[in-house]
């Protein structure tokens, strides 16, 4: 049995942000390996002259920042012990939420379901980590781990330990997830200019 620590993240969530293109992402890892990959984006950090505490997204990437980067890229292919899993909506401006008599944001949950449910096995444990979005996040946080943990037939939640809302700058793995859906959603963006 493994105690593995699952970080979420989207990018392009808004219904009407202009974007085509949703991704919902995950990193997860071995728990005892978190603390040393934590460390190791902040000594990359380092290396390229940007504060360890400062936060990286994919949104503040610029040519002179694009070996600090890279170097993130590089780690998580190279670390064995990461891995991602996403959840592409090519576009999301086709999506007829009355239709299935739901809200967006109810979709939303619906797509963490889909993309977590692949992840989690009934031979492991997991905490969970998700991006707060919005005031209810820890309300429906809570029902999404419900719904995982019914659909192992866990009815105690003893596979899913946690599934809590954090502040993605308060954790250099929720950066890396940042970065990794924030260059997924932008290969798979629609551009209409000379992008």
């Amino acid at each position: 049995m493994i105690n593995y620590n699952i970080y979420c993240d989207e990018s392009c969530h808004l219904e009407h942000d202009g974007m085509n293109v949703m991704v919902l992402g995950a990193v997860w890892c071995p728990n005892d390996a978190v603390r040393e990959i934590n460390k190791c984006v902040r000594d990359i950090k380092k290396r390229n002259g940007v504060s360890p505490t400062a936060e990286m997204k994919w949104t503040k990437i610029s040519p002179a920042k694009v070996q600090l980067y890279t170097d993130f890229v590089n780690y998580f292919f190279d670390d064995e012990r990461m891995h991602l899993r996403a959840v592409i909506i090519p576009d999301k401006g086709s999506l007829d939420h009355e239709r299935f008599g739901q809200t967006h944001d109810d979709w939303y949950y619906k797509m963490y379901f889909e993309m977590l449910k692949q992840i989690l096995t009934r031979e492991d444990l997991y905490d969970i980590y998700i991006d707060i979005k919005d005031t209810r996040s820890n309300h429906k946080a809570q029902k999404l781990r419900e719904v995982l943990s019914n659909a192992n037939y866990d009815f105690q939640q003893k596979i899913v330990r946690r599934l809590q809302p954090i502040r993605s700058e308060e954790v250099e793995i929720m950066q890396l997830v940042d970065i990794l859906i924030g260059a997924l959603g932008y290969a798979n963006r629609k551009f209409t200019d000379s992008h």
